[in-house]
């Protein structure tokens, strides 16, 4: 297989790969937020020196609110060539089974811990009307879905936890009633929230009409 060919792995968290190490050999490596341009620049001359190096997460894909961002925009600015695997993302998996609307969405990441920055993006995301998308740390939660009930109100929510693994879980709801459905809860989470409801314009309405509806309006125009 093509992972048995890579001399090198790097990777968020190591609990699942470890067990890969029987079937290739090869230098494993843990890249964290706090270490990721010492780590890249290694990696970038790696690749220069002609070795193959996967980019590879304990879960869902790697490179999306992660670390492996500026691994892929050095590669980038270094013309190095990037092949990315489709695999399993947590944000489009929760959003496929969170019963809201799918057809536009913003993903937001996680929100800002800065006060200052969390309330303009919680006041930017309150105005939005497509599907919001958020990822949230466990410890976090809690305080993350109080900030969204105070701004958002009682908007539809999904809250998606450890997808793609043993204890995946969908839990669905309003922001005025999750909060009890999950206390004490663990795990990763995306919370899939209800956009901002939809002004109807006139221009809306005509286009939602049947034919019938059309006949109807135009015989009282006088355009029989």
């Amino acid at each position: 297989s093509k992972i048995k060919e890579l001399r090198s792995n790097f990777e968020q968290a190591q609990k699942n790969t470890d067990q890969s190490k029987h079937y290739a050999e090869r230098e494993l490596k843990q890249l964290i937020s706090n270490n990721e341009d010492v780590k890249s620049d290694v990696l970038i001359e790696k690749l220069k020196e002609g070795k193959n190096i996967a980019l590879v997460s304990d879960a869902g894909t790697p490179g999306i609110s992660d670390p492996g961002e500026e691994i892929v925009k050095k590669c980038i600015e270094e013309n190095i060539n990037i092949i990315p695997i489709p695999g399993a993302c947590a944000m489009v998996t929760a959003l496929v089974a969170s019963g809201l609307d799918t057809k536009e969405f913003t993903f937001y990441g996680f929100l800002p811990m800065n006060k200052k920055l969390r309330k303009a993006k919680l006041a930017e995301i309150s105005e939005n009307e497509n599907t919001i998308v958020i990822y949230e740390a466990p410890h976090k939660l809690d305080s993350t879905l109080e900030d969204l009930k105070q701004v958002l109100k009682d908007r539809k929510i999904t809250i998606a936890r450890e997808l793609t693994k043993i204890h995946e879980e969908f839990i669905r709801g309003n922001l005025e009633n999750i909060e009890d459905k999950v206390s004490n809860i663990k795990g990763e989470f995306v919370l899939i929230i209800e956009g901002k409801k939809k002004e109807s314009s006139g221009q809306d309405k005509f286009a939602n009409m049947s034919l019938e509806e059309h006949y109807e309006f135009y015989a009282k125009e006088g355009l029989e």
